[in-house]
């Protein structure tokens, strides 16, 4: 295959990617996996990311790279304005960091599924979980659950709540979630952290109170009246 047309189908299958592609991407549009590795090698205009994915040379490399690389490789021979999320949502920890939120150091890239799936790569840890429409959106071309979702998943894997707690202060105050949402969907692990079954509001209010937040009663307040709920 001509160069150039090799050139061409690279930077076609990078310009909606963030720069990156994956070998079964290139290898579909007739890319030879030889010529994969001759031009991944030293001075090529490919450089390794991870397994299987590749970045172009020239192109800006993107903010959170190896999460994005690490998401590609999910389902590596699906473009990425063709995934499902049931192909893999960023979760828990990587969700927060790429919100900005809290200070839980995203070590490991973190994805959930619906099914349950293993991976080999200690650098990427696979949840499972349905997840409703209601608690995804998709940022910075991503799909990553709702803050919400991230401090109900987090305090579910036993994080430390003063950590929860400052990444719900924050999605709140940065107006990335409302605080009727955090109620609903924090109300399911109300009893296991010694609450009344079902009260998620508690589970907020002890939140923002170990974030001494100081807008918390207004956020409470708020909570109330979108739900409904009455703690009296």
């Amino acid at each position: 295959m001509p160069q150039m047309k090799i050139a061409s189908k690279l930077a076609t299958l990078a310009e909606d990617q963030w720069g990156l592609l994956t070998r079964r991407q290139a290898e579909a549009t007739g890319i030879s996996p030889a010529t994969l590795q001759r031009l991944s090698g030293a001075g090529g205009p490919l450089e390794r990311m991870t397994h299987g994915v590749y970045h172009l040379a020239g192109a800006p490399l993107p903010d959170h790279a190896a999460l994005r690389a690490a998401w590609l490789a999910l389902a590596p021979e699906t473009l990425a304005w063709e995934r499902r999320p049931e192909q893999g949502v960023v979760s828990h920890r990587s969700a927060a960091a790429l919100y900005g939120l809290g200070e839980l150091p995203a070590d490991r890239h973190e994805f959930t599924l619906p099914v349950r799936r293993q991976t080999r790569r200690a650098d990427v840890r696979l949840h499972r979980r349905p997840l409703p429409k209601a608690e995804w959106i998709m940022l910075r071309g991503l799909p990553v659950t709702r803050p919400s979702r991230i401090a109900a998943d987090l305090l579910v894997e036993r994080e430390a709540p003063e950590a929860v707690a400052q990444v719900v202060a924050d999605a709140i105050r940065g107006s990335y979630d409302y605080p009727g949402t955090f109620v609903e969907t924090l109300s399911p692990v109300a009893a296991r952290l010694g609450f009344r079954t079902g009260d998620g509001l508690a589970v907020l209010r002890r939140l923002l109170e170990l974030a001494d937040e100081p807008e918390a009663r207004r956020w409470l307040d708020e909570a109330r009246t979108t739900v409904g709920h009455d703690d009296t």
